[in-house]
């Protein structure tokens, strides 16, 4: 079995800070062709903020999620502020006490996330919205790990269905936010939300898998 330890790992959230605000302004372009075109803007805002704590000040996984998630629920607008950081606050909650994370502890932590999101938010999946990543992707990882995949070929399993999720949004109609007023004229574009939720997994994954050891 593999896993990973809690303490001094706050550098995956460091480094997924680091992979929304390279990518500021294809977020925004997506957006902007539905949407308000500011997401990659606030996104990078809030987590350029977030990272400025971060950095040097060797967290727990747990406590750099807190602090991204703190800092998106209080200080950047927008709607995908609240929702992901109600996610992140959920994801640190659920490992907080947890020295090491195995693949069952990474998938609770998935699962109260999303729980966040939906207690939220009206979503569902085929809205164009993060769910459309975020579910398959949880789905999928749920799968593999139940197959007696390992921790790290579930978490590739994992990004290659949230990639396949995100592109899945392009087909599909806006049925949440501002892009809803379009109707069918929203198909044929990416949904931002899905694209930087794709963004997420990926660094989150990419961050865990390079810390994985057996376990004792």
């Amino acid at each position: 079995m593999q896993q990973f330890d809690n303490a001094s790992s706050g550098d995956i959230v460091f480094s997924l800070a680091d992979r929304i605000i390279e990518n500021r302004a294809y977020l925004s372009e997506i957006d902007g062709k539905i949407g308000d075109g500011d997401h990659g803007v606030n996104m990078a805002k809030g987590f350029g903020m977030a990272a400025e704590r971060i950095k040097g000040a060797d967290m727990s996984l747990a406590e750099a999620l807190d602090t991204l998630g703190t800092v998106l629920m209080t200080e950047i607008g927008g709607s995908m502020g609240p929702l992901y950081g109600v996610m992140f606050i959920q994801f640190a909650e659920t490992i907080e006490k947890a020295a090491q994370i195995d693949a069952g502890m990474f998938s609770a932590m998935l699962h109260n996330g999303l729980e966040g999101i939906q207690a939220i938010g009206s979503a569902k999946v085929g809205d164009k919205t993060l769910l459309d990543t975020l579910v398959p992707a949880i789905e999928a990882f749920d799968l593999a790990n139940s197959d007696g995949k390992s921790f790290a070929e579930s978490l590739n399993v994992l990004v290659s269905a949230a990639e396949a999720g995100r592109d899945s949004t392009r087909d599909l109609v806006a049925r949440i936010g501002r892009a809803s007023r379009l109707g069918e004229r929203s198909v044929g574009v990416l949904d931002a939300g899905a694209t930087s939720c794709a963004l997420i997994l990926q660094s989150l994954a990419l961050g865990v898998e390079a810390r994985l050891r057996p376990s004792a």
